[in-house]
């Protein structure tokens, strides 16, 4: 990674004043944005500068992993009664014994409570194998026929809304959830999925109260921080205004110019179509999209200062001082909402070097001003393993971070070379479903994660260096 060091290029910091200066390492603090010239380091107030435009070798939007994660963990569920006595009976040899379902459905059809009871307890038994088989639509699919024989089972309910809400399938999760509610009113596990439901839909009062009820029936420090993270949120938009069109709600702050707004409708709707035929996904719900000033972005998102933009299931982008959709900010929009296409398709499990590399090539970057660094680590065993790059980002360093999005943009260029962005889209499917990304890399490309690696470095001698 020290390549990045000597090859960085001068980033330009745009003062409120319409100043320019070009500097080197820039980074933020508090109060300062501090700067690196040939006189040394040197630092000037925040207040002052309206924004960094960083070059080709710096990346100014990033996909929080935590965003990626729900914003609460799913409640511990007992087994349903009766589980221990048809698991072995239900799945066994590695698979689903439907046979044996079809006789405990025949027998449930009676009326009979016990007979009805053990199926409830075997489509459990199905569900959770399906589950760790990766096959989440199957086990939604059993969940719902058990329900179909015990209605009023909360811990049905609770399950089969976990998978709706991990599957970004918000208001569908509903659906159970206040079933489940008219069960049991006092349920401090359904009060938290509640507000993992209403966040994910973008509404901040209702997650807010389903918080607040969950903390007052069972003080939890996990929906503690997510209660936090949605009071800043409902604080700070209360008074913007809003704007949807059939995939985006839109919230922005009063300064903003509506036209903007419009404008990036627009332009994500533009995105939606052409990320929907790509990938061969479509998300299935509308995303949420908050456009702030440099200051709330920073208050809100808490990022570090080389965070231009942040996908954490809700677009997050600083918009001050934007008239139009610049094409700087069409690059941003892109990017940002490819997060949320690779997050939801792969089922939150796409590590962050697939995600920055597919977002970078949707956005329209190259990697041809960098070829040559990357080439150099490459060669001389510094380019970073790509198990070292599947989680969080968000403690990189500047420079760090700026290497770890130029190799996985080479990464993906090189995939996409070799296979198309069909080869991406099957991927994403697969690593969806498997143990491991590496594991789902052998499985649809027959690729290990060191073959990637070496397929990168001959991609790029091929494609920029001849």
């Amino acid at each position: 990674m020290l390549v990045v060091s000597s090859c960085a290029r001068a980033d330009t910091i745009v003062l409120k004043n319409g100043r320019r200066i070009q500097a080197a390492d820039v980074t933020q603090d508090a109060d300062h944005v501090i700067y690196q010239t040939p006189a040394g380091q040197l630092s000037i107030p925040k207040s002052i500068v309206a924004r960094i435009e960083h070059d080709s070798f710096s990346y100014s939007s990033a996909a929080s992993r935590a965003g990626s994660e729900p914003p609460v963990s799913a409640p511990q569920i007992d087994p349903v009664a009766g589980y221990e006595d048809v698991a072995h009976l239900a799945v066994h040899d590695d698979a689903v014994d439907y046979a044996y379902m079809a006789h405990l459905e025949s027998d449930a059809r009676s009326g009979s409570a016990p007979a009805v009871a053990k199926l409830a307890a075997a489509h459990y038994v199905a569900a959770q194998f399906l589950l760790g088989k990766g096959n989440t639509d199957s086990a939604i699919d059993q969940y719902r026929q058990a329900l179909v024989f015990a209605p009023d089972n909360v811990g049905l309910l609770l399950n089969l809304a976990v998978l709706y809400l991990r599957e970004s399938e918000f208001t569908t999760a509903l659906d159970p959830l206040e079933r489940a509610r008219r069960v049991s009113p006092d349920s401090a596990d359904v009060a938290k999925l509640m507000g993992w439901a209403y966040y994910g839909a973008n509404k901040m009062d209702q997650a807010v109260a389903e918080w607040k009820r969950a903390q007052h029936l069972r003080p939890d420090p996990d929906v503690e921080q997510a209660l936090e993270k949605a009071e800043r949120d409902k604080a700070e938009e209360e008074s913007y205004r809003e704007g949807e069109t059939a995939h985006f709600d839109l919230k922005y702050y009063g300064g903003a110019n509506p036209d903007l707004a419009r404008g990036i409708l627009r332009a994500l709707e533009d995105d939606f179509r052409d990320l929907e035929s790509q990938l061969d996904y479509t998300p299935h719900e509308p995303i949420a999209v908050i456009l702030y000033t440099e200051q709330a972005f920073g208050d809100i998102t808490r990022a570090p200062g080389w965070v231009g933009a942040l996908n954490d299931g809700r677009l997050r982008i600083p918009v001050q001082g934007l008239t139009d959709v610049t094409p700087d900010l069409a690059r941003v929009l892109k990017h940002e909402l490819t997060h949320s296409f690779v997050g939801q398709k792969s089922h939150g499990r796409a590590p962050t070097w697939l995600q920055e590399g597919i977002a970078q090539w949707m956005e329209g970057r190259r990697s041809a001003s960098v070829a040559g660094a990357l080439l150099e680590a490459g060669s001389q065993g510094a380019a970073p393993p790509l198990a070292s790059m599947e989680g969080s980002w968000m403690g990189l360093s500047g420079n760090s971070a700026a290497f770890a999005y130029a190799w996985s943009l080479a990464v993906v260029e090189s995939m996409i070379d070799a296979g198309g962005v069909s080869d991406i889209s099957r991927l994403l499917d697969r690593i969806a479903t498997s143990t491991s990304t590496e594991s789902a890399l052998r499985e649809t490309l027959r690729l290990s994660y060191d073959d990637l690696q070496q397929q990168t470095i001959a991609y790029l001698k091929r494609a920029y260096l001849r």
